[in-house]
């Protein structure tokens, strides 16, 4: 038994411990990669790898003055790359806490989605547009504090009235968080995605910013055309039917409460 466990700790030493390293490295380096992939960070980060190279070449080359001024920067740089990346950052660090893993399930009941889908069928049809968010993990107090507080059930009729236009908060989104309309009116960061297309209105880009810094599910409907869209983790679908928005939502949530009630069995 003493001779098994000895080969264990060598194997796990010198062969399986090396692997999972490089794996677990390379992994984080690849979703790091694909969340600045198509933004204007990649021309930073190839800035960032081009003073690398210039920075070991000068070390190896002995160029005294070159490798100092390089190594200052490096130690400037550091706070300076916190700044430039932390869209990108801040978009991993969402999306790695609010995996199936780790998600925790909406309280409440669905319901309210079928209130949500009676209201952008008729602001749709009265050729008005609409930006609703439906709060997941990621907590939005931020963008809840840009708009005006309502702490209200979701009613079809309401969220019509919040997007009548020419009322004051029309033009912002409304957060939900579980059944209940939080705020309305409120402010959403727009996405840089230099390959999203130009034709793209303000209300979809940003849809598409803040699923891109959270969780959050984002409804939007074209004043222009009428469509719907659904925005999440940074991907926007357009010109859906509307029976199509409803069962994703549908879907997602009801898997949402099936994870909360197999966690709260294996509690019991």
């Amino acid at each position: 038994m003493t001779e098994i466990l000895q080969l264990l700790k060598v194997v796990w030493s010198n062969y399986i411990r090396h692997i999972l390293d490089i794996l677990l490295s390379a992994f984080i380096l690849y979703k790091l990669f694909n969340l600045i992939r198509g933004t204007r960070s990649i021309q930073v980060l190839k800035g960032i790898i081009l003073l690398l190279i210039s920075t070991v070449v000068a070390d190896l080359l002995g160029f005294v003055l070159i490798s100092w001024v390089l190594k200052w920067f490096w130690v400037a740089g550091a706070v300076a790359l916190v700044i430039v990346f932390q869209p990108e950052l801040r978009s991993f660090l969402a999306h790695l806490g609010s995996g199936k893993l780790t998600r925790i399930i909406m309280k409440g009941k669905v319901e309210f989605i079928e209130e949500v889908i009676k209201s952008i069928k008729e602001i749709s049809r009265k050729g008005h547009g609409a930006l609703i968010v439906f709060e997941q993990d990621t907590g939005l107090r931020n963008y809840i504090e840009s708009g005006i507080g309502i702490n209200a059930e979701v009613t079809a009729e309401l969220l019509e009235t919040v997007f009548t236009p020419r009322t004051p908060l029309h033009d912002g989104a409304v957060i939900l968080s579980g059944d209940r309309i939080v705020a309305a009116g409120c402010i959403l960061p727009l996405t840089h995605n230099p390959s999203m297309s130009k034709v793209i209105g303000t209300r979809h880009r940003a849809a598409v910013g803040l699923s891109e810094v959270s969780d959050a599910i984002v409804c939007i409907v074209s004043e222009e055309t009428g469509e719907y869209s659904l925005a999440h983790e940074g991907s926007l679908n357009k010109g859906m039917e509307l029976a199509d928005i409803k069962k994703k939502l549908l879907d997602y949530y009801r898997e949402s409460v099936a994870e909360k009630s197999i966690k709260l069995g294996g509690k019991a």
